[in-house]
């Protein structure tokens, strides 16, 4: 099975399944000597976490981080770093009812197709338990890159948005609220609207928005590894990613050139910026921004048609404990992504000069 790495020179694959005995990463290419933050990590796993608020999963799962190789005394040693994340919350029986079914809008049937079989028990290797690899590598992509400051929050949920730009809001607030949205009042109306959709065993979709600020100048290989196609690339690997804009995004099909264009100050900074800090793949210094759209979560806690492996059209109840809405969760996936991004793009960038 391909397509279980990401980066080039600091590179992490992930294996394992969700019900399996454990999941597990390996981090290739991170530069000798740099000294581990454990308790930073330890914080970062706690943001995924499942079971952390009354509107995520209320799976248990400790997720705690065994290191088996690349760091000694504390220090990375330049080979590669090799971490399990030991599975002690399955509930396999949970799923047994869907042994012979397609759920709807999961990977079940594509599965199947393409390898013949599938593990049914939470979706195996395409289950978001997965992402607590990512979780990893990024919080040790973010110790290596240190002076960039990346930040995401809850954008959206369902059809409650922020209203502001991100820079009237105070990133402080995102960890005081369950829902990680730091306008206050809104976070309240996206809890209350959760906990209602929750009740009638249905889901929720919604926005994470991610701003990176401090990135050095230069970030970014044209012509194919532009620094916005492979930021896309990472939050559209993210389980339930529908959608991927940066800067202006759609908003500037309806504008016109000379509304557009960021004009220069005589530092090289740009008076606006509808570019997103990025201009021909390249960043240019100012702040990057992006947001992710996901999708309701597919698992709902109501009958529904759907189809099994005999061609039948059958009625089926999802079980188990499922996240009514994802986006909270995915806040430190999708900042995860971004350092794993620019970790990768700062040490390619090394390589560019003499």
């Amino acid at each position: 099975m391909a397509g279980n790495s990401f980066g080039t020179l600091f590179k992490l694959t992930t294996f394992g399944e969700s019900h399996g005995t454990a999941i597990g990463g390996v981090i290739d290419g991170c530069p000798a000597g740099l000294k581990i933050d454990f308790k930073s990590l330890t914080k970062e796993m706690v943001r995924r976490m499942p079971g952390q608020s009354k509107i995520t999963t209320q799976r248990k799962e400790p997720d705690d981080v065994k290191f088996l190789s690349g760091i000694f005394e504390g220090k990375t040693t330049g080979t590669p770093l090799a971490f399990i994340i030991e599975n002690t919350n399955q509930k396999s029986k949970d799923y047994s009812h869907i042994r012979d079914l397609y759920r709807p809008s999961h990977a079940d049937f594509t599965f199947e197709k393409k390898f013949g079989h599938r593990d049914y028990r939470g979706g195996g290797r395409a289950s978001a338990r997965e992402t607590a690899c990512r979780v990893v590598a990024g919080a040790i992509a973010k110790q290596l890159i240190k002076k960039i400051k990346i930040t995401a929050f809850v954008s959206s949920v369902g059809k409650i948005f922020i209203d502001k730009p991100y820079q009237e809001l105070d990133f402080d607030q995102i960890e005081t609220t369950i829902v990680r949205c730091p306008d206050l009042k809104i976070a309240d109306k996206m809890i209350q609207n959760i906990e209602e959709v929750k009740k009638t065993g249905d889901t929720l979709g919604g926005t994470v928005m991610c701003v990176l600020q401090n990135v050095p100048i230069g970030l970014g290989e044209p012509v194919f590894d532009k620094l916005h196609a492979q930021l896309g690339k990472a939050m559209l690997s993210i389980n339930a990613v529908k959608g991927f804009e940066y800067g202006s995004g759609f908003c500037a099909t309806s504008m016109k050139g000379s509304e557009h264009n960021d004009l220069f100050n005589n530092d090289g900074s740009t008076k606006t910026n509808l570019s997103g800090g990025i201009q021909g793949g390249i960043s240019n210094g100012m702040d990057i921004y992006f947001r992710v759209a996901f999708k309701p979560v597919a698992t709902l806690i109501q009958k529904q048609e759907t189809l099994d492996n005999r061609g039948n059209l059958v009625e089926m109840k999802g079980k188990g404990r499922h996240d009514p809405c994802v986006v909270p969760r995915a806040v430190p996936i999708v900042e995860a992504m971004a350092a794993l991004v620019l970790a990768d793009f700062i040490l390619i960038h090394k390589t560019n000069k003499i």
